[in-house]
Protein backbone atom coordinates (compact mmCIF):
# COMPACT_ATOMS: atom_id res chain seq x y z
CA UNK A 1 0.00 0.00 0.00
CA UNK A 2 1.38 3.40 -1.02
CA UNK A 3 2.28 5.74 1.77
CA UNK A 4 0.15 8.90 1.80
CA UNK A 5 1.97 12.19 1.38
CA UNK A 6 1.47 14.93 3.92
CA UNK A 7 1.84 18.70 3.63
CA UNK A 8 5.19 20.22 4.54
CA UNK A 9 3.69 21.78 7.65
CA UNK A 10 2.79 18.32 8.99
CA UNK A 11 6.26 16.95 8.19
CA UNK A 12 7.86 19.76 10.20
CA UNK A 13 9.94 20.76 7.18
CA UNK A 14 9.96 24.19 5.59
CA UNK A 15 8.41 24.54 2.12
CA UNK A 16 10.99 24.51 -0.67
CA UNK A 17 10.62 28.20 -1.57
CA UNK A 18 10.76 29.32 2.06
CA UNK A 19 14.01 27.43 2.54
CA UNK A 20 15.31 28.89 -0.74
CA UNK A 21 14.48 32.40 0.49
CA UNK A 22 16.15 31.96 3.87
CA UNK A 23 19.24 30.13 2.58
CA UNK A 24 19.94 31.87 -0.72
CA UNK A 25 17.62 34.67 -1.83
CA UNK A 26 18.16 36.96 1.18
CA UNK A 27 21.93 37.07 0.70
CA UNK A 28 21.68 37.45 -3.07
CA UNK A 29 19.16 40.32 -2.88
CA UNK A 30 21.12 42.10 -0.15
CA UNK A 31 24.18 42.09 -2.41
CA UNK A 32 22.32 42.94 -5.64
CA UNK A 33 20.37 45.82 -4.08
CA UNK A 34 23.32 47.13 -2.05
CA UNK A 35 21.48 46.93 1.28
CA UNK A 36 23.39 47.37 4.53
CA UNK A 37 20.89 45.62 6.77
CA UNK A 38 19.41 42.17 6.10
CA UNK A 39 16.08 43.45 7.45
CA UNK A 40 15.84 45.82 4.46
CA UNK A 41 15.62 42.90 2.03
CA UNK A 42 12.16 42.62 0.41
CA UNK A 43 10.06 39.79 1.82
CA UNK A 44 6.83 38.18 0.70
CA UNK A 45 4.32 39.00 3.44
CA UNK A 46 1.12 37.40 2.09
CA UNK A 47 -0.64 36.22 -1.06
CA UNK A 48 -4.32 37.02 -1.54
CA UNK A 49 -6.33 35.04 -4.09
CA UNK A 50 -9.68 36.63 -4.93
CA UNK A 51 -12.58 36.44 -7.38
CA UNK A 52 -15.19 39.14 -7.93
CA UNK A 53 -18.75 37.90 -8.43
CA UNK A 54 -20.66 41.20 -8.37
CA UNK A 55 -22.49 40.80 -11.68
CA UNK A 56 -23.14 37.09 -10.89
CA UNK A 57 -24.32 37.74 -7.33
CA UNK A 58 -27.69 36.06 -7.96
CA UNK A 59 -26.20 32.99 -9.66
CA UNK A 60 -25.81 30.36 -6.92
CA UNK A 61 -23.98 27.91 -9.20
CA UNK A 62 -21.37 30.52 -10.11
CA UNK A 63 -20.87 31.40 -6.43
CA UNK A 64 -20.43 27.76 -5.42
CA UNK A 65 -17.99 27.17 -8.31
CA UNK A 66 -15.86 30.13 -7.26
CA UNK A 67 -15.79 29.04 -3.60
CA UNK A 68 -14.87 25.48 -4.60
CA UNK A 69 -12.09 26.73 -6.88
CA UNK A 70 -10.45 28.86 -4.19
CA UNK A 71 -10.79 26.16 -1.54
CA UNK A 72 -9.18 23.52 -3.76
CA UNK A 73 -6.27 25.54 -5.14
CA UNK A 74 -5.35 27.21 -1.83
CA UNK A 75 -6.28 24.56 0.76
CA UNK A 76 -8.17 27.15 2.83
CA UNK A 77 -11.84 28.06 3.14
CA UNK A 78 -12.57 31.35 1.30
CA UNK A 79 -14.44 34.22 2.93
CA UNK A 80 -17.14 36.42 1.41
CA UNK A 81 -16.25 40.03 0.64
CA UNK A 82 -18.58 42.98 1.13
CA UNK A 83 -19.01 45.92 -1.25
CA UNK A 84 -17.10 49.02 -0.09
CA UNK A 85 -19.00 51.38 -2.37
CA UNK A 86 -22.10 51.44 -4.53
CA UNK A 87 -21.83 50.65 -8.26
CA UNK A 88 -25.07 51.38 -10.11
CA UNK A 89 -24.04 49.54 -13.30
CA UNK A 90 -23.82 46.22 -11.44
CA UNK A 91 -26.70 47.02 -9.07
CA UNK A 92 -24.37 46.87 -6.08
CA UNK A 93 -24.85 48.91 -2.93
CA UNK A 94 -22.25 49.66 -0.27
CA UNK A 95 -22.29 47.00 2.44
CA UNK A 96 -23.84 44.36 0.17
CA UNK A 97 -22.47 40.92 0.94
CA UNK A 98 -21.17 38.32 -1.51
CA UNK A 99 -19.67 40.62 -4.15
CA UNK A 100 -16.54 38.48 -4.12
CA UNK A 101 -14.65 35.78 -2.27
CA UNK A 102 -11.02 35.68 -1.23
CA UNK A 103 -8.36 33.69 0.57
CA UNK A 104 -5.33 35.17 2.33
CA UNK A 105 -2.29 32.90 2.50
CA UNK A 106 0.65 33.36 4.88
CA UNK A 107 3.59 31.27 6.04
CA UNK A 108 3.97 27.73 4.72
CA UNK A 109 0.64 27.74 2.83
CA UNK A 110 1.74 30.89 0.98
CA UNK A 111 5.05 29.40 -0.17
CA UNK A 112 3.45 26.09 -1.17
CA UNK A 113 0.81 27.89 -3.27
CA UNK A 114 3.50 30.04 -4.93
CA UNK A 115 5.51 26.92 -5.77
CA UNK A 116 2.50 25.26 -7.44
CA UNK A 117 1.56 28.49 -9.25
CA UNK A 118 4.99 29.06 -10.80
CA UNK A 119 5.95 25.47 -11.57
CA UNK A 120 2.64 23.77 -12.37
CA UNK A 121 -0.19 26.23 -13.13
CA UNK A 122 1.45 29.03 -15.17
CA UNK A 123 3.22 26.64 -17.58
CA UNK A 124 -0.26 25.29 -18.46
CA UNK A 125 -1.40 28.68 -19.83
CA UNK A 126 -1.84 28.46 -23.60
CA UNK A 127 0.62 30.59 -25.62
CA UNK A 128 2.21 31.84 -22.42
CA UNK A 129 4.93 34.47 -22.85
CA UNK A 130 5.33 35.63 -19.26
CA UNK A 131 3.44 37.90 -16.88
CA UNK A 132 3.21 41.70 -17.03
CA UNK A 133 5.88 43.77 -15.23
CA UNK A 134 3.63 46.41 -13.60
CA UNK A 135 3.95 46.94 -9.82
CA UNK A 136 2.18 49.44 -7.58
CA UNK A 137 3.99 52.24 -5.69
CA UNK A 138 4.56 50.02 -2.64
CA UNK A 139 6.10 47.24 -4.72
CA UNK A 140 3.08 44.94 -4.50
CA UNK A 141 2.13 42.88 -7.54
CA UNK A 142 -1.24 41.82 -9.01
CA UNK A 143 -1.47 38.86 -11.35
CA UNK A 144 -4.70 38.31 -13.25
CA UNK A 145 -5.56 34.79 -14.39
CA UNK A 146 -8.33 34.53 -16.98
CA UNK A 147 -9.17 30.85 -16.60
CA UNK A 148 -9.18 28.69 -13.47
CA UNK A 149 -8.62 25.48 -15.48
CA UNK A 150 -4.81 25.95 -15.38
CA UNK A 151 -4.85 24.59 -11.82
CA UNK A 152 -4.55 20.77 -11.95
CA UNK A 153 -6.33 20.42 -8.60
CA UNK A 154 -9.64 21.06 -10.40
CA UNK A 155 -11.52 18.36 -12.29
CA UNK A 156 -12.98 18.89 -15.77
CA UNK A 157 -16.48 19.23 -14.31
CA UNK A 158 -15.29 21.94 -11.92
CA UNK A 159 -14.07 24.09 -14.81
CA UNK A 160 -17.31 24.06 -16.82
CA UNK A 161 -18.38 27.37 -15.26
CA UNK A 162 -15.50 29.59 -16.35
CA UNK A 163 -14.17 32.43 -14.21
CA UNK A 164 -10.95 34.32 -13.68
CA UNK A 165 -9.14 35.18 -10.47
CA UNK A 166 -6.61 37.64 -9.15
CA UNK A 167 -3.47 36.82 -7.19
CA UNK A 168 -2.05 39.71 -5.14
CA UNK A 169 1.51 39.52 -3.79
CA UNK A 170 2.00 41.83 -0.80
CA UNK A 171 5.70 42.52 -0.36
CA UNK A 172 7.37 44.04 2.68
CA UNK A 173 10.21 46.54 1.98
CA UNK A 174 9.28 46.42 -1.68
CA UNK A 175 9.67 48.71 -4.66
CA UNK A 176 9.02 48.06 -8.35
CA UNK A 177 12.63 46.97 -8.92
CA UNK A 178 13.32 45.06 -5.69
CA UNK A 179 9.96 43.29 -5.68
CA UNK A 180 10.46 42.12 -9.25
CA UNK A 181 13.89 40.75 -8.37
CA UNK A 182 12.35 38.89 -5.42
CA UNK A 183 9.56 37.31 -7.49
CA UNK A 184 12.03 36.38 -10.24
CA UNK A 185 14.09 34.50 -7.63
CA UNK A 186 10.93 32.53 -6.82
CA UNK A 187 10.48 31.66 -10.51
CA UNK A 188 7.79 34.13 -11.62
CA UNK A 189 8.40 34.50 -15.40
CA UNK A 190 8.12 38.18 -16.34
CA UNK A 191 7.84 39.39 -19.92
CA UNK A 192 11.11 40.89 -21.13
CA UNK A 193 11.38 43.96 -23.32
CA UNK A 194 10.29 43.09 -26.83
CA UNK A 195 7.78 40.52 -25.50
CA UNK A 196 10.24 37.69 -24.85
CA UNK A 197 10.67 35.98 -21.49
Amino acid sequence: MAKATTPATQRNTAPRLKALYNDTVVKELQAELGLENVHQVPKLEKITVSVGIGKHKDDKRYYETVKNTLAKITGQAPIDRMAKKSIATFKIRAGMNRVGVSVTLRGAHMYEFLDRLTNVALPRVRDFHGVGPKFDKSGNYNLGIADQSIFPELTFEETQVMHGLQVTFTIENGSADSSRKLLEKFGIPFVRQGGDR
